[in-house]
């Protein structure tokens, strides 16, 4: 029905000139020279025409008022009486519907983070890097609350040694904010121009052009998801440049279709492990003063290949500090839990054993800068879990662990 009146709207003023054209031949053969035979034809065509392009234009014109009403209506600019009254949204009487809109589009994109439960949550979860959830929490609140952005939430580095809890803390962030989470392993992205169409899409005309990319297909379906871009130094520069868009202008360019998704409403998370032991020297050596190790750390990542322009569009540089200490003992002790549950057990109040947790700090401090979380895990496995299967073989359902020699083994919990 649409494309109906929207035809019979363009090709009205047509239908006006075939009756001017038949009232002219009307009046010729009525009025111009006789010429015999040929005048009589030219009126009774005239006349049959004009009988059914009278009834044709009649019904054609009553649709077009018609066509003409609606559109008043839509523009606001005509109300339709029924049963005595006037037909008006309830809002246009009781109240300003037109600020209320606006508030309403409004409120879609602000939202107030509460930063210091957000941090609570990050804490509990992981250790040793207070300070860095704290300031992220603090910076997704101040820029989530923007009502005019023309950029992504945020776009944060986290830089440090492995095993610290950088990609983790990418996770929990998007747990603790209950928005998706799309998890790219940059080192996958290294071959230039081929890598940067399964992010981007496929230029027109190549197969597989008829599907989005995948980082653009998610922002184009959750506009509001948290990327993660993980070890992104090893992802090849030309992948690279194609964020920079996405940072500066708050858009991303779709190949297959040419269109341009929305990025202001994302949160990028980058990784890195580049420049370990730099990173963890100056945050040894700035360690009261934040502002002075985000300004080296910037240098630092720089001498490493991490090109200018990109340095330039991160909002902030997060540090992460190597375990040490009681820190390595949380970490321990938390995997332990973890672990024991794992394998259908539960582990009694104050059940670890002290020697264990401090066999676990000795060892991991001994690998110096190298270390990671992901080893002290390795090490927990080595030395639990033939215990824990044997606990599991006797029927217990509660244990402790008990430290002897270089042995650790599982035992009934009184």
């Amino acid at each position: 029905m649409n494309k109906f009146l929207s035809a019979l709207w363009r090709y009205m003023p047509l239908l006006f000139l075939v009756m001017v054209v038949i009232g002219l031949v009307e009046f010729w053969s009525r009025y111009g020279p006789g010429w015999g035979s040929i005048v009589h034809g030219a009126r009774a065509a005239a006349s049959y025409a004009r009988t059914w392009a009278w009834t044709i234009l009649t019904v054609a014109l009553a649709l077009w008022i018609v066509v003409i009403f609606c559109h008043l209506y839509e523009a606001g600019r005509l109300r339709i009486p029924q049963r005595g009254g006037w037909m008006k949204d309830i809002l246009d009487r009781l109240t300003n519907k037109r600020a209320l809109e606006e508030k309403i589009a409004q409120q879609a994109d602000v939202v107030y983070v509460n930063a210091e439960a957000l941090a609570g949550a990050l804490k509990s979860r992981l250790i040793g890097q207070d300070d860095v959830c704290e300031d992220l929490a603090a910076q997704i609140r101040r820029r989530s609350a923007l009502q005019q952005r023309g950029k992504p939430i945020g776009v944060f580095l986290f830089a440090g040694p492995p095993g610290t809890g950088k990609t983790y803390l990418a996770k929990r962030l998007a747990a603790e904010m209950d928005k998706k989470l799309l998890h790219l392993d940059m080192s996958q992205f290294s071959r230039g121009s081929s890598a940067a169409t399964q992010l981007f899409g496929m230029s027109r005309g190549y197969v597989g052009s008829d599907t989005y990319g995948k980082l653009t297909a998610v922002l184009r379906d959750v506009p509001d998801s948290i990327i993660l871009l993980d070890e992104f130094e090893k992802a090849h520069p030309e992948v690279h440049k194609n964020f920079l868009t996405a940072w500066n202008d708050g858009f991303i360019t779709e190949a297959s279709d040419g269109a341009q998704i929305s990025t202001t409403r994302a949160v990028f998370v980058l990784t890195t492990n580049a420049a370990t032991d730099a990173l963890s020297e100056m945050v040894k050596r700035y360690a009261t003063e934040p502002e002075e190790l985000r300004k080296v750390s910037v240098q630092v990542l720089r001498e490493a290949g991490f090109a200018p322009e990109v340095l330039s569009r991160i909002d902030r540089i997060f540090v992460f500090r190597p375990l040490k200490g009681l820190d390595i003992a949380r970490v321990g002790a938390l995997e332990i839990e973890e672990m024991i549950h794992g394998y259908g057990l539960e582990v009694a109040d104050g059940g670890i054993d002290v020697d264990v947790l401090y066999d676990l700090i000795r060892r991991q401090e001994k690998m110096g800068s190298v270390a990671s979380s992901r080893d002290l895990v390795r090490r927990i496995e080595e030395t639990i879990a033939d215990s824990l299967v044997s606990a599991k073989q006797q029927k217990l359902t509660k244990v402790r662990l008990m430290i002897s020699g270089d042995t650790v083994s599982a035992e009934p919990a009184a």
